[in-house]
């Protein structure tokens, strides 16, 4: 599907839902639930693309998908309470954001834990996964459907300066999203970290409010963060994923033959994302260059070890369950 064309699609969508509530057509008015996603992703983002191709067709016979991107339903940050609250269907969740209402989340929100995709699905799998499902799930109403690659992380400068250790991130004023554990992973990668909404990113980098931001490079592709940047600096300091959530009320609507289908589009749905992710992974490095970036690896090592370091003498690692590290590092 071409990028103008899920432009379309996602357009066509808002276009036909807003016409429906000036028309006074209730949610269920053709028999079918209502399932509005909030999240502040791009119309273009690998994971708004595969929700589009796979997601709303897979759930049609007996749900409407009704995507909102950019942050225009509800600001970023919000969408985990307001499904909580009953005012949301489905948002795509970071664990960052999770960590905020259960602490014990926040052991994904650490550098160098996660190693890849693959290994993401298989802890996502694993029952070492299940009682923090099940927090989310009594504690804020919300159910996981299935996990997004985001991405490997990367630091994104504006400045020109080689990065080679934490160190050299001194009074870097690197932009986190507005959370607790972003603001200490920046820390944590010796720079000083500052929150700010997505949305306010580009016009922070282009005027220098910010010195640098962090995201995985389709994201800085998709943003055009590259036009008010010079260097990345390949740390790979976080190997991040979403979760795809759905309130746990408007599941247990649904019988169990749609809660399998429902489940099998989401699951299809992330899965076009992430191999379309990781296929851009590896082509951008090369376009970075061509934009006239400078693109190179630091000493990872010298990043994971104080990374690790800094986590491990942190507050966050006292709310993380028992043993739940070295599970973790055991799954192949």
């Amino acid at each position: 599907m071409s990028i103008s064309t899920t432009r379309r699609h996602a357009m066509g969508l808002v276009a036909g839902a807003a016409a429906a509530v000036a028309a006074g057509v209730p949610a269920r008015a053709q028999g079918k639930v209502l399932l509005r996603l909030s999240a502040p992703a791009t119309a273009t983002d690998q994971r708004a693309l595969g929700l589009i191709d796979k997601f709303g067709p897979g759930v049609a016979s007996f749900a409407e998908f009704q995507p909102h991107w950019n942050a225009t339903l509800f600001k970023q940050g919000t969408e985990i309470e307001a499904i909580a609250r009953g005012n949301l269907e489905m948002s795509i969740a970071s664990a960052q954001e999770l960590a905020t209402l259960i602490p014990a989340w926040s052991i994904f929100t650490a550098g160098y834990l996660l190693r890849s995709a693959d290994h993401q699905l298989k802890v996502f799998a694993n029952p070492v996964m299940d009682d923090l499902k099940k927090q989310t799930e009594d504690k804020l109403g919300v159910k996981l459907l299935s996990v997004m690659y985001l991405g490997k992380r990367q630091i994104n400068l504006r400045g020109e300066k080689e990065v080679k250790t934490p160190a050299d991130l001194a009074g870097v004023k690197l932009r986190m999203p507005p959370s607790d554990a972003w603001q200490f992973l920046g820390k944590a990668l010796g720079a000083n970290p500052l929150p700010m909404a997505f949305t306010e990113l580009y016009t922070a980098l282009q005027s220098g409010a910010i010195d640098g931001q962090d995201n995985p490079l389709p994201t800085v592709r998709d943003s055009k963060f590259y036009e008010v940047t010079k260097q990345i600096v390949l740390t790979a300091h976080l190997v991040d994923w979403n979760f795809l959530t759905i309130s746990k009320k408007v599941w247990d609507k649904f019988t169990p033959d749609q809660q399998k289908q429902l489940l099998a589009a989401a699951d299809a749905a992330c899965k076009q994302a992430r191999d379309a992710q990781l296929k851009l992974e590896d082509e951008l490095v090369a376009f970075m260059k061509e934009k006239g970036l400078k693109v190179y690896e630091p000493d990872v090592n010298a990043f994971r070890t104080h990374v690790q370091k800094e986590y491990l003498a942190s507050k966050f690692a006292k709310d993380w369950p028992a043993g739940m590290v070295d599970k973790i590092n055991a799954i192949n």
